[in-house]
């Protein structure tokens, strides 16, 4: 049975808002976490115990003057952050969720569209949301926010190398560039994590510095480049590229989960996929800032050694030893 269009305009305005609604509270978790970890408290007085917090985030946001450098190239300055943001949830279209369910006599499917290049589309995005970033630093007329754009673009760039090269092994093994494909070959043999370990590894740590996420946070460290890339920004249009970081940290560890731990898939009740994805992404986002709360900052030569030199020749090398014993298989 074949899903109507107008139950995937739903969904689409559901998984969005849910997305929206993740990054919110993603912010209040993060600076719990990170809080209890460094021996302090996190944000708890707005609501109960906090909870209210990111409420109170973006009213500030929305209310605060947005100001801009009189230099600044308008139409640039302000489509950049809207690019960066867009891209980012634009990437959650393709990322299965469940196996699809029958509601009131209609089909509703686990995911909004299955393109076979999903995985490829979600690069492709990535790499549009790269633009936002270094448009943002260049259309402020700043020299900080130059360089911390030309930083941002250099990381990224450096990294998505071994990003792409660590999931050529999971598109040997599953034979498909669709997301559905690859979940559906981990759900017939192995999750991918136990083969392709070394790849999972990599992928995350590039995923990561992707994300500037500590400790490949140095294009937004403040003692060295003031802000980074958006240094000239405030209000909601500074709120727009945090949005499409957390939102890039979701995606990535939505596509870690769906490439290598099995996407919505358990050992039993896979009726309940979309729990079990959520699930399996929490604890990937948890990572994430368990590495925040305990890593010291790389410098910058050590942050672009540690992509080329090693994480590069890893990914390499990971690919070519999966394409040969798929072959010999």
């Amino acid at each position: 049975m074949n899903e109507v269009w107008w139950v995937s305009a739903i969904k689409s305005v559901i998984i969005v808002n849910v997305v929206l609604l993740s990054f919110a509270y993603l912010t209040l978790i993060e600076r719990k976490v990170l809080g209890r970890m460094q021996l302090r408290y996190g944000p708890n007085r707005a609501g109960p115990f906090g909870i209210l917090q990111p409420i109170a985030d973006l009213i500030k946001l929305i209310r605060k003057e947005s100001f801009f450098p009189a230099a600044a190239i308008d139409a640039p300055y302000i489509l950049a952050p809207v690019v960066s943001a867009f891209t980012a949830l634009a990437a959650f279209a393709v990322i299965p969720w469940g196996g699809g369910w029958e509601i009131l006599g209609y089909q509703v499917n686990g995911y909004i569209i299955d393109v076979p290049i999903s995985l490829l589309l979600i690069f492709a995005l990535g790499s549009i949301g790269i633009y936002g970033f270094i448009v943002g630093g260049w259309a402020s007329e700043s020299k900080y926010s130059l360089l911390g754009s030309m930083r941002t673009c250099a990381q990224l760039v450096s990294y998505e190398v071994a990003l792409a090269l660590t999931v050529l092994g999971v598109i040997l093994m599953a034979g498909s560039l669709s997301l559905t494909d690859i979940v559906a070959e981990q759900q017939r043999n192995l999750w991918f994590v136990v083969p392709q370990f070394v790849g999972f590894v990599t992928f995350f740590i590039a995923g990561v510095a992707e994300t500037n996420r500590a400790p490949f946070d140095l294009p937004e460290a403040e003692q060295e480049l003031v802000a980074g890339y958006h240094t000239e920004y405030s209000g909601m249009r500074w709120g727009l590229f945090q949005m499409a970081e957390y939102i890039n940290m979701l995606t990535l560890s939505a596509l870690a989960v769906t490439l290598f731990l099995g996407g919505w898939h358990f050992f039993w009740l896979d009726w309940l996929g979309p729990l079990w994805f959520i699930l399996k992404l929490a604890l990937v986002v948890f990572v994430f800032i368990w590495l925040r709360a305990t890593f010291p900052r790389l410098r910058y030569d050590q942050l672009m050694s540690f992509g080329w030199k090693f994480l590069l020749p890893v990914a390499i090398l990971n690919a070519v030893v999966t394409a040969i014993l798929v072959v010999a298989l």
